[in-house]
């Protein structure tokens, strides 16, 4: 079984183009680690109901492929990393030590609310009074 396979069910009715641009991304990228599921692409391809989709999902394939050249070789040791990088989208954590810590709440001094509600001194009421003529 392929590595797109097992990632993504075979037995599907109707796929919107969200999901076969998604698809034919993952055909691309497994085709470029030595995989063929032409027969799937082909299956999407005639899902699609217009020209621009089909273009969509050709384009998808595209930079499933050219985006797994560059990241490795087919039949190389790391086939399975690119799939997961690539296709799984495995999360990257961020280490909270390196989380931003200036101002409140992490904010940067410029964006700190507080310190804009401090500053302020104008009487925020001036712009609707009556002008100074119209007083008696």
């Amino acid at each position: 079984m392929s590595r797109y396979e097992r990632e993504f069910d075979s037995g599907w009715a109707s796929l919107d183009k969200d999901e076969a641009t998604t698809r034919a991304y993952a055909i691309g990228v497994a085709e470029r680690l030595g995989e063929d599921n032409r027969e799937a692409l082909k299956a999407i391809y005639a899902e699609m109901d217009s020209a621009y989709h089909r273009s969509m999902v050709e384009l998808a394939y595209e930079e499933g492929r050219n985006e797994a050249k560059a990241a490795a070789d087919p039949g190389s040791d790391d086939a399975d990393a690119v799939w997961a990088e690539l296709v799984q989208g495995e999360v990257t954590t961020v280490d909270p030590d390196d989380l931003p810590t200036r101002g409140r709440d992490g904010l940067p001094g410029a964006l700190d609310s507080g310190d804009l509600l401090d500053r302020q001194d104008v009487d925020s009421t001036e712009a609707v009074d009556r002008p100074d003529f119209l007083e008696r």
